[in-house]
């Protein structure tokens, strides 16, 4: 099939970015490594959209909080990624989590059926010449990324991303454990939560200050973490309390057998539609293996624990789009070429399909020869574009995840709550009258 427009990786946003642009008629050709005898250090399949860290897309409260609008205002787009992860589900709280395989393979199916859409397992190591948009995420290629800087004139930022374990559901020790959300929020008790005692916690603390952790490359020593993802260990170094008041932290959670709040607490989450699978929520890690087993086998609750992934760490990079993108995100340098997903710079799995949504919608009015302005500021998609492509300091971006105050204030004085209505009853009128003008 000759191609309109070709799309590098086959992740959330360059899937998002095919399927917006199939839609709108337009031929793609979407090229990725995973299943053409390549694969990347975090990745474990050759499925298009695999979730290589956690299965959650975080809040889905579209009332209060920004990613959850996110989800609203992609879901108002028809998002092939949310239309996934909708019927894929799995039981969060007021959060959106996955069946992670069931997620990749309704992505994978319904982009492998679209006629437009020619999916080939290759690797790209140069800048296409046509139309084109580059979503190979933070795992790039060498090869490609080389003709990245070659074409930008500049080093990519890197950082490191750490993946958090997960263990099997029946090796979980539930008289010790127990199941509830925080505060008793949504409808049904979706946490399994492990308290442990001051002596306990302590002794956890120590344990991961002094575990053997993995050694870095030469090159990658002085890669910063990005702090929506720090290792479990790192944030130990931090300070004896900081657990306490982050991933371990046990307020509004009552156990049951003491009707009080723990010390310190260790939450899973469900990982899978069958319910046999369970995340360690914010315990991404660079710990070894066999650390990991010793380590997190000292938590109450998961003293038998077996784990049917054990966390690992990866090193990313993103370009400085500030600095090297328009406004429809294409490279000031190489205007036939775009680009999406975390290699803008946005983190999370959300904010990268809203990227490539973004990307395919650009691309597809291009080609086209109609125009289609950038949604307003005050929508969370116009948000997280205004960041990327010139909202945030070029001398120090860092990844961002979305967040209202990307937006621009609202007017008057109002509670927090009251605020963040504000806030989403603005952005469902400003998407609206975009969508009328589109």
């Amino acid at each position: 099939m000759t191609h309109d427009i070709h799309i590098i990786g086959g992740g959330l946003a360059g899937s998002e970015a095919a399927w917006q642009l199939a839609e709108a008629g337009l031929k793609v050709r979407l090229s990725e490594m995973r299943g053409g005898g390549d694969m990347t250090p975090a990745h474990h399949t050759d499925g298009l959209a695999e979730l290589v860290c956690s299965n959650s897309f975080r809040s889905d409260d579209a009332e209060h909080n920004a990613v959850g609008l996110l989800h609203a205002e992609m879901r108002a787009l028809g998002s092939l990624i949310m239309a996934a992860a909708d019927a894929h589900r799995v039981p969060a709280g007021t959060a959106l989590a996955v069946d992670r395989d069931g997620f990749s393979a309704r992505v994978t199916e319904r982009l492998a059926a679209h006629p437009d859409v020619e999916i080939v397992r290759e690797r790209v190591d140069a800048l296409p010449s046509g139309p084109a948009i580059v979503a190979t995420g933070p795992l790039t290629a060498p090869g490609l990324a080389e003709a990245i800087r070659g074409a930008t004139g500049s080093d990519a930022l890197a950082f490191f991303d750490a993946i958090a374990p997960i263990v099997y559901r029946e090796t979980i020790d539930m008289d010790v454990a127990w199941m509830a959300s925080r505060w008793d929020k949504g409808e049904t008790k979706d946490y399994i939560n492990c308290p442990m005692t001051k002596e306990q916690y302590l002794a956890f603390h120590q344990a991961l200050l002094d575990g053997d952790k993995t050694e870095f490359r030469e090159w990658e020593k002085d890669t910063p973490y990005f702090e929506g993802c720090m290792p479990i260990e790192v944030m130990a170094e931090r300070g004896v309390d900081t657990l306490r008041y982050g991933p371990m932290k046990p307020v509004g959670l009552d156990d049951p057998k003491t009707g009080r709040w723990p010390y310190a607490v260790v939450q899973l989450r469900q990982d899978n539609a069958l319910g046999t699978l369970w995340n360690m929520v914010g315990f991404q890690t660079k710990l070894k293996y066999a650390e990991q087993v010793r380590i997190f086998r000292m938590i109450p609750g998961l003293e038998q624990a077996e784990f049917a992934r054990l966390g690992g760490l990866h090193r990313n990079t993103f370009i400085n789009s500030p600095r090297l993108l328009d406004p429809t995100l294409r490279l000031r340098g190489r205007p036939n070429i775009r680009f999406a997903g975390q290699i803008t710079g946005c983190e999370g799995y959300v904010e990268s399909a809203a990227v490539g949504l973004l990307a395919g919608r650009f691309a597809a009015a291009e080609l086209k020869s109609e125009s289609l302005a950038p949604p307003p500021p005050e929508t969370a998609l116009g948000a997280l574009l205004g960041h990327i492509t010139g909202g945030a300091e070029a001398d120090d971006y860092q990844p961002m995840n979305v967040n209202f105050g990307l937006f621009p204030p609202v007017e008057g004085k109002a509670k927090k709550a009251d605020r963040k209505r504000l806030y989403t009853s603005r952005a469902r009128e400003k998407l609206q009258e975009w969508q009328a003008a589109s």
